[in-house]
């Protein structure tokens, strides 16, 4: 009897539940759906399972013992498949609804790879970006933003055709071609020219020009007589493609010709073609060039947009800098400058910190393999149920980006392959790096908010306790209340931005656009404000608009929305404190704290077993007294004939004094590195104490007697009462459910006998017409 429960309880709780429904095509239901782990009837207790001690407790290697060669079992693929499938057991994949401890255990095995994954993808994430980033852009932006010129005009002061040609003429040419060194002395870089002494200049800048056609628009016949030219603003309709005169400058070229891709400016989107001009890889020739389109009145008032391009290289850091300066002339004259500078590393693997990025970016694509995998087993489980889990729908998107990033890396890594080369061969070509960059950028932008998913996904695993399920305990509940509100909300909100916008619009900057309105109404909210700005465009209407506004809005119904929200956690938090405690992460820290405990206790004990038996011993000690000796104290066979094997080194079955000493020196230095240990591990908890208790009731009596306990039978007794708290576990589980049907039977029995009632008083009321009938008509 005591064998066959020894074997089952040997069997691991893991293979009873794992992927257990993988053969079933009904979803189960699944208490992770609902953010807490599965209750029990019963109260959980922590379980000390002794066939985790180890066998040999003196610490000393045993040799393997290697079965006899047999057939192979029929069960032996069965436990590799199910050895495969524990890989991607989840709470979802395992029906863990009736085991609260097994439950906490996937979620912490869960929680772990998890968190293996973010420290990757992390290291991934950031080792593709640095803080040089930053002070390259600065530098650039400085250089080309900030210079002016003897009349003081810099870039981000155009405000006319005439500044934009000073600052082309001065600061760009100065920026673009450094001659001298600081002393006047020549620089003699080749063809190549060095922004800053450590900045290559890529082939030649570009300056390109977008113009609309004369007529465009029509005038009122009124001014007819006066305005002959009339050109609208840009849209891809009326953008003037005629040749001028011969020439690149003079001639338009399409957005497939030249290669490039439409920019978002202020204004509007403008395509990527229209007249261009390369410049020359010296400061004269460029100059020359610069004052031929002055000269020759290139920009026009049909100019909408200039564009000037070119790209710059850092070997110190292996960083590119994609520059675009751009100059809108809106149809209402002036200029607006904008500019875009895209620092970006093209180039990898170059250092040892980016052949370490390789290592992280292999183990990112088995992760993402693993997590397809496991998201496929749940599907195929849950089906429909699957989508309804917000914390799903978030895997399926962090996989979904991860996939995309992957595929983008790959293709990335073979564009620049094939165009570096192509672009790096000619000097005195435009060296277009603007699709790179900005794919760079897009691919940069993706990685963030995978990033920000990632991040926002360990609320998943860490959900399962109480404490932490307040916040989306809280979000949820109050769910409904905050949509009723935001619609009152968004409607004075809403009322308020289109009144700005109508007031303000024509004068303040944030007020301009309606959906600057928007913007600038929430910064209000946050207390960033120009209360001048609103004074100055309207003094009657602008302070009643920010007084009204700033007490509906901020005073009433942000703090209605905060009430809300403290309300409702208020209500969460205190039915979270009424609901039973259950099993949580630090019951199952103390059961391994207490298991390794008992192991060091039952470690020390053993050893000083052996220790008395060598001093009960004799100067030549035989195995048979030492073996009878410990098989006394309830050791087993294989433990003693170890042991005295590791110290007869003469195999004459004799220990002598030399032997003898040795074993008990390095028995003596096993027992002193485990009471420091044991000290060092601290007090242990109640549950421990039983079991230290019984340790120590072995330990007084060396030899078996009437009123003692040996450890072998201790174990045995412990084994039996585990598997009796689990038996009786079960029964309870299947009391309560009997008791739940009888109820259900008890319940409809009743309304049985209550409509079988109603039956026969209706069946004698029957009767008792019939006979009242029958009699009065027979008399």
């Amino acid at each position: 009897m005591s064998s066959g429960r020894d074997t089952d309880l040997k069997l691991p709780i893991q293979e009873v539940h794992e992927m257990g429904s993988l053969s079933n095509k009904n979803a189960w239901d699944n208490a992770a759906y609902e953010g807490s782990p599965p209750s029990t009837p019963f109260k959980v207790q922590a379980i000390y399972n002794p066939s985790s001690f180890p066998s040999n407790p003196y610490g000393y290697e045993e040799p393997p013992v290697y079965p006899e060669k047999s057939k192979p079992h029929p069960g032996c693929c069965m436990a590799f498949v199910n050895g495969i499938r524990s890989l991607w057991g989840t709470k979802l994949t395992e029906n863990l609804s009736n085991n609260p401890e097994l439950y906490i255990r996937r979620t912490l095995r869960e929680l772990i790879v998890y968190i293996v994954f973010l420290v990757d993808i992390c290291l991934l994430t950031y080792g593709m970006t640095s803080s040089n980033t930053y002070y390259y852009t600065k530098v650039m932006s400085n250089l080309f933003l900030s210079t002016a010129v003897d009349t003081g005009v810099t870039f981000q002061t155009i405000r006319s055709m005439a500044d934009f040609w000073n600052y082309a003429q001065g600061p760009l040419l100065n920026g673009l071609y450094w001659t001298k060194w600081y002393n006047s002395d020549l620089i003699s870089h080749g063809p190549h020219s060095f922004i800053y002494y450590e900045n290559m200049l890529l082939g030649v800048p570009r300056i390109r020009q977008i113009k609309v056609m004369n007529n465009s628009c029509v005038v009122h016949k009124d001014f007819r007589k006066d305005i002959i030219g009339c050109y609208d603003i840009y849209t891809a309709d009326n953008e003037n493609k005629s040749p001028i005169q011969n020439g690149s400058a003079w001639t338009y070229n399409s957005e497939k010709e030249l290669g490039g891709s439409s920019h978002w400016g202020k204004i509007t989107v403008y395509s990527g073609g229209g007249y261009y001009q390369d410049l020359k890889t010296n400061v004269d020739e460029s100059a020359v060039i610069l004052q031929d389109l002055k000269d020759n009145l290139w920009l026009d008032r049909g100019t909408r947009a200039v564009f000037i391009d070119f790209s710059v290289y850092n070997a110190n850091i292996n960083l590119f800098c994609v520059i675009r300066l751009v100059v809108e002339f809106p149809a209402t004259g002036g200029a607006i400058p904008s500019s875009q500078f895209r620092t970006v590393k093209l180039i990898r693997y170059v250092n040892s910190w980016d052949y370490f990025i390789i290592g992280c970016e292999i183990i990112f694509c088995v992760f993402i393999l693993y997590y397809i995998v496991e998201e496929i087993l749940e599907l195929r489980i849950h089906r429909l149920q699957y989508i309804k889990c917000v914390w799903n729908c978030l895997d399926l998107v962090v996989i979904l980006l991860s996939l995309l990033s992957i595929g983008f890396h790959i293709f990335r890594t073979i564009k620049v392959n094939i165009l570096m080369g192509a672009l790096l061969t000619d000097p005195v070509i435009y060296a277009d790096f603007e699709f790179l960059a900005f794919w760079q950028t897009q691919y940069n932008n993706m990685n963030a908010v995978n990033l920000f998913f990632a991040w926002i996904k360990i609320f998943k695993y860490i959900s399962f306790n109480k404490t932490m399920t307040q916040l989306s305990s809280t979000l949820a509940r109050c769910a409904k209340d905050i949509l009723g509100f935001a619609i009152m909300f968004f409607i004075v909100f809403f009322a308020y931005a289109q009144l700005g916008y109508l007031l303000f619009g024509t004068q303040v900057a944030n007020f301009s656009t309606f959906l600057k309105c928007i913007f600038t109404q929430f910064r209000i909210i946050l207390g960033d404000f120009n209360f001048d700005e609103i004074d100055n465009a309207n003094r009657i209407l602008g302070p009643i608009y920010f007084v009204t506004y700033v007490f509906f809005v901020f005073f009433v119904l942000l703090n209605m929305f905060l009430a809300i929200i403290n309300d409702t956690y208020s209500e969460v938090k205190a039915d979270l404190s009424n609901q039973k405690s259950e099993l949580q992460i630090t019951d199952i820290i103390k059961q391994g704290y207490n298991k390794a405990l008992m192991k060091m206790k039952l470690k020390k004990e053993r050893i000083s077993d052996v220790q008395k038996t060598l001093q009960n011993g004799s100067n030549m000690l035989e195995f048979e007294v030492f073996r009878n000796h410990l098989k006394d104290l309830g050791h087993s066979d294989q433990e003693i004939t170890d042991t005295f094997a590791r110290f007869d080194h003469d195999d004459n079955k004799i220990l002598d004094e030399q032997e003898q000493m040795r074993m008990k020196s390095e028995l003596e230095e096993k027992k002193v590195a485990l009471n420091a240990e044991i000290e060092n591990f601290g007090k242990n908890e109640d549950k421990s104490t039983v079991f230290n208790q019984s340790a120590e009731n072995a330990k007084n009596g060396s030899k078996k007697t009437n009123g003692s306990v040996t450890n072998e039978e201790f174990q045995i007794m412990e084994r039996r009462v585990v598997q009796m708290e689990r038996s009786i576990s079960n029964i309870i589980f299947k009391i309560q459910a009997i008791a739940d049907k009888l109820e259900i039977i008890e319940k409809n029995r009743d309304q049985m006998g209550k409509f079988v009632q109603n039956v026969k008083e209706v069946n004698l009321t029957f009767h008792l017409i019939f006979l009242h009938k029958m009699f009065s008509g027979k008399w």
